[in-house]
């Protein structure tokens, strides 16, 4: 696992938005946005288990990750890695009270079936 460094880590800490890259069936990217933050030294992004993204990474580890800074756009990081782990239950959802705080200012709203999917980077790029 490489080190991501103290400004990504803000970037992954702070509101910024991301957006996640998966591999689809055919081997074709998949990009949607989505929230993250960091569980210890891992990237950490949340879904429904069921959701395009999940089932993705659950046939395929391998993903990439941009975020940029909503106050100054360029300063960002781009994260490629493989999701090496699966938080379910009451420790997801510590984990998406904590994202939805972070980016909406309340717990989520919307008890769900949800799951937490952590990344490790493998390769890091920054202007942060």
């Amino acid at each position: 696992m490489v080190e991501l460094g103290d400004g990504v880590r803000r970037l992954l800490d702070g509101p910024n938005m991301a957006h996640l890259a998966t591999v689809l069936p055919d081997g074709s990217p998949h990009n949607v946005p989505v929230w993250i933050g960091m569980v210890g030294d891992q990237v950490a992004f949340q879904t429904g288990p069921g959701s395009r993204k999940a089932r993705n990474v659950v046939a395929d580890p391998r993903v990439s990750v941009s975020v940029t800074d909503h106050a100054q756009p360029f300063t960002m990081a781009h994260i490629r890695g493989r999701v090496t782990g699966r938080i379910e239950g009451d420790a997801a959802w510590e984990i998406i009270d904590g994202f939805a705080v972070k980016y909406t200012g309340a717990p989520y709203q919307d008890h769900t079936d949800r799951v937490v999917f952590l990344i490790e980077p493998e390769v890091v790029q920054s202007t942060a």
